[in-house]
C-alpha cells in the first residue's frame, strides 16, 4: 500500500485543518488506518485510529477536537482538526495496516501559530 498525506499548512490557534491520506489499495486490503504525528525534537506519537465506523480511537490530547473518518471505498482517510493549539504543531503521518504488514506515508506539516 502506498500512502500520500496532504492538507497540512499554517493556521492560527483555534483554527481548523483537514488532512487527507490517499491509499493506493482498496478497503479490502487494509485492516485499519491511523494518524500519527511527530513534533520537533519529540518522538512520533499516535493520534487516532480508524478500524470501522463503530471503532475509532483517539489520543487523550486530541479527543473532542479531532475527528477521524474514512470514505466508503476505503481509499481515503481523513483527519478533521478543530480548535487547533500550538502544541498540535507537528509533521502528521498516516499509517495503514494490511494482512502483509504496516505501511507509512510521507508526512504533511501542520503549524499552529499562537
Amino acid at each position: 500500500v502506498q500512502l500520500q498525506a496532504s492538507g497540512g499548512g499554517l493556521v492560527q490557534a483555534g483554527g481548523s485543518l483537514r488532512l487527507t491520506c490517499a491509499a493506493s489499495r482498496s478497503r479490502g486490503a487494509i485492516l485499519s488506518m491511523g494518524w500519527y504525528r511527530q513534533a520537533p525534537g519529540k518522538e512520533r506519537e499516535w493520534v487516532a485510529t480508524f478500524v470501522n465506523r463503530s471503532n475509532m480511537n483517539y489520543a487523550d490530547s486530541v479527543k473532542g477536537r479531532f475527528t477521524i473518518s474514512r470514505d466508503n471505498a476505503g481509499n481515503r482517510l481523513y483527519l478533521q482538526m478543530d480548535s487547533l493549539e500550538p502544541e498540535d504543531t507537528a509533521v502528521y503521518y498516516c499509517k495503514a495496516v494490511t494482512p502483509w504488514g504496516t505501511n507509512w506515508g510521507h508526512g504533511t506539516l501542520v503549524t499552529v501559530s499562537s
